[in-house]
């Protein structure tokens, strides 16, 4: 991928290179809308509050995986940026044969432990079922995850943002079909849906892998060279490891959180899931631009280019602050009517309005947070942003227990907000040193 030092070419860059990630995506999203819509209208609101339910526990171990291959990420970025090109195959063949056996432990443990996650949830007996049903067939899909998302990392520090959009496509439409399929036309009912994603899950990884092989020699696997190389494993857990943990302790305070939301009965877990699930494909143009910026930076760094790395920057954060603005509108407007299309009760498709009334007025300072941490990240450090994730994540938690008896169920809405604000606030520091742009991670 070009790259040029003037604002528009910059902004162009960041578009072309965040528009493939923003639509795959969003239809990566589909596998739990898909999952929610359907379930929702063919079973009812407690199967659909089942699924949501299990959310927090299902992504625990692939949040892990996630966090750690966008480490990887940075690292082929920088060496892809100085002209490295020979470096990237050993970081695909050293964590390809770490992370795919952890992956199956993962899932086994996941499968054996459901059960007992679920009651630890204190998960609404009237749903409890359900939500076993789904989530131990889910648990299934994680190896299927680790090897997209690894490869996913390294064709999109090469520029290549189009081959995890050509993976999603097929995945998604498969899920899609699957579903209707298995829960509208053969009554598996949430079960069923947790097969789809399964399956579909295993086509993507498929693809991706296919298209890898066939397009990017360098990236083809020989038994002739070690798999395995100690130097790039040290390196790879340097930049994977941060992230990795951030991601862990993020997914372990989503449990925490999905412990308080449960509390509140299975209408609010209806709503308040169902809203994330609108409210994370909405918030996809901020992340994939806050993943684009870290890119480019991240190359920019490695081509020894500071200034250009400044430019995508500054440029970016402008991007995602008019971005987080039309988002805020749009939600204010609509997004009670968005959480009411997934066949909710009244009372939770009411919830469902009020929290989107309270978080969005929250969303330009997730989009000045997440160019932030895509530029932070992509100048390779990824420890200092990695704790103030964490940080920010704990006092989410706390605030949400601190306000609950003033706001309720609402308390989720004004904690998230709250931390995001704390996370700009944290990153700040960072921007205030123009000589850090120079210097090595």
């Amino acid at each position: 991928m070009t790259q040029t030092d003037t604002r528009g070419g910059v902004a162009a860059v960041l578009i072309r290179f965040s528009l493939p990630l923003i639509i795959s995506g969003i239809l990566q999203q589909l596998y739990n809308w898909a999952d929610a819509f359907i379930v929702g209208h063919a079973v009812g609101e407690s199967a659909l509050a089942a699924v949501g339910a299990t959310t927090a526990v299902s992504v625990f171990f692939t949040m892990a995986i996630t966090g750690f291959t966008q480490g990887l990420s940075i690292l082929a970025a920088q060496r892809f940026g100085s002209g490295d090109r020979a470096g990237l195959r050993p970081i695909l063949s050293t964590f390809l044969v770490v992370l795919l056996p952890l992956a199956v432990l993962c899932a086994a443990l996941g499968v054996w432990a459901s059960g007992s996650l679920l009651h630890l949830l204190h998960t609404p007996e009237n749903i409890l079922a359900f939500a076993g049903d789904y989530l131990r067939i889910i648990f299934i899909g994680v190896p299927f995850l680790a090897a997209y998302n690894l490869y996913s990392a390294l064709l999109r520090a090469m520029g290549d943002s189009r081959a995890p959009f050509y993976a999603v496509v097929v995945s998604s439409l498969a899920n899609v079909a699957l579903d209707l399929w298995f829960v509208a036309g053969l009554g598996w009912q949430v079960a069923g849906a947790a097969a789809a994603t399964v399956l579909s899950q295993g086509a993507m990884a498929l693809f991706i892998l296919v298209y890898a092989h066939r397009r990017y020699p360098l990236l083809r696997l020989s038994l002739k060279e070690p798999l395995f190389r100690r130097e790039d494993f040290a390196q790879g857990l340097r930049f994977g490891l941060p992230p990795a943990l951030q991601f862990t302790v993020t997914a372990g305070g989503n449990i925490a959180l999905q412990n308080f939301m449960n509390g509140f009965g299975s209408h609010t877990v209806a709503a308040i899931t169902t809203a994330y699930r609108v409210d994370t494909i909405m918030l996809l143009p901020i992340i994939n631009l806050g993943s684009a910026i870290s890119t480019m930076v991240a190359q920019s760094k490695g081509a020894g280019e500071p200034q250009r790395a400044r430019h995508f920057w500054r440029t970016g954060a402008v991007m995602n602050l008019v971005v987080s603005l039309l988002l805020m509108a749009v939600m204010l407007l609509f997004g009670g009517k968005l959480v009411a299309l997934f066949g909710v009760e009244a009372e939770a498709a009411a919830i469902g309005r009020r929290f989107f009334q309270r978080i969005s007025l929250f969303y330009v300072f997730f989009g000045l947070a997440c160019s932030m941490r895509g530029t932070i990240e992509g100048t390779g450090r990824v420890v200092y942003s990695s704790a103030v994730s964490i940080a920010a994540l704990l006092l989410r938690i706390a605030l949400s227990y601190l306000l609950a008896g003033a706001f309720l169920n609402m308390a989720i809405a004004y904690a998230e907000g709250l931390h995001w604000i704390f996370m700009v606030l944290c990153f700040l520091p960072f921007f205030l040193r123009r000589d850090r742009w120079a210097q090595n991670s």
